[in-house]
């Protein structure tokens, strides 16, 4: 579950006539082809709006599904410009916009389209100013998959030297989780596909790895106080064996195609508890300046596992559906 701000979708900002830029456009629902470049009108900011030369769009796995669905966060009549998320620099702002906004480095959410595109208008009161010493690109990283990480850790509150099991360990929010988990004094449990996968978990500070290709990929493994779920599915099942009377599971994806379902009469039995995302726009935007800080002070590294041209949006999206990539995958613009 990665967080968005709740605005409508659509082409966000006005545009200008005579002017244009490359986009990708999403005319209807389907696989990744029907990601297809094109021209696009120049935006120009609005009152209370900033214009951002895109360097980044940060790209998630709910993109791949609203892509193929229309199902997810984001709405809006197609045709559209995708894209939920970008790293830049603002190059024009609005009527009420603070003038000293100008040639800053921001990361900001656009509201679920917009993104994919060299220029993009965003509300000037969301964005996040990218700290000094941080490279716009981590920074554009850390947009969703870090506060959700950050917020995740702050809704379980696990005590101290808990074990804590993080599914699918190795990708944007895996990534995260792992390491601001260990950093927190917590025995990390890493689950992913694969022994790259597994090494990548390690090296970020997971004390345990378990590869889930493996049919009995929980056996012999100890009780667990927390489940960190984004996947659902059979996978989160099979998680949920591992948790101890007392435990706590906490849904926030289903990658697998399903949230993980337990009964009525298993979580009293177990006594088990099950948490859910439910931030305020306030937490949300404390959480990302908290991981922004963390990793500009070198604390939290954004793994950016893989890289395409904007007219590559279509490659970008099948390399996150495969499941081949790690960490973070991001149009560089």
């Amino acid at each position: 579950m990665n967080l968005h701000d709740g605005r409508a979708a659509g082409t966000p900002g006005r545009t200008k006539g005579g002017g244009a830029m490359r986009a990708v456009w999403l005319r209807e629902f389907g696989g990744p082809e029907v990601l297809v470049p094109g021209a696009a009108p120049d935006p120009v900011a609005g009152e209370g709006q900033v214009l951002i030369d895109v360097a980044h769009a940060n790209l998630t796995f709910v993109e791949t599904q609203f892509r193929a669905t229309g199902f997810g966060p984001f709405t809006g009549a197609l045709p559209m410009i995708p894209g939920n998320g970008v790293g830049g620099t603002v190059a024009a702002v609005g009527p009420r916009v603070d003038p000293e906004l100008l040639g800053r480095r921001v990361i900001s959410t656009t509201g679920g389209s917009g993104g994919y595109a060299e220029r993009a208008t965003v509300p000037a009161a969301g964005l996040h100013l990218v700290p000094d010493g941080l490279a716009l690109d981590a920074a554009t990283a850390l947009l969703a998959d870090g506060r959700t990480a950050r917020l995740l850790l702050e809704t379980a509150a696990p005590a101290p030297g808990a074990r804590v099991l993080v599914l699918a360990a190795a990708g944007g929010v895996g990534t995260l989780l792992v390491q601001l988990a260990a950093n927190a004094g917590l025995h990390v449990l890493a689950a992913a596909g694969g022994p790259a996968k597994l090494a990548l978990a390690a090296e970020l500070g997971a004390a345990e790895t378990l590869d889930y290709l493996r049919p009995d990929w929980t056996a012999g493994t100890a009780p667990v106080d927390l489940v960190l779920d984004g996947v659902g599915g059979t996978l989160g099942r099979t998680a949920t064996t591992l948790l101890r009377p007392g435990g706590s599971l906490l849904n926030y994806g289903l990658a697998g195609g399903s949230w993980t379902d337990l009964s009525a009469e298993e979580i009293e039995a177990r006594r088990i508890t099950v948490l859910g995302l439910r931030p305020t726009p306030e937490a949300i935007r404390a959480a990302t300046a908290h991981v922004l800080a963390e990793a500009a002070a070198h604390r939290l590294r954004p793994v950016i596992g893989r890289r395409f041209p904007l007219a590559q949006a279509a490659d970008a999206h099948r390399a996150i559906e495969s499941r081949a990539t790690l960490g973070k995958t991001l149009l560089d613009i």
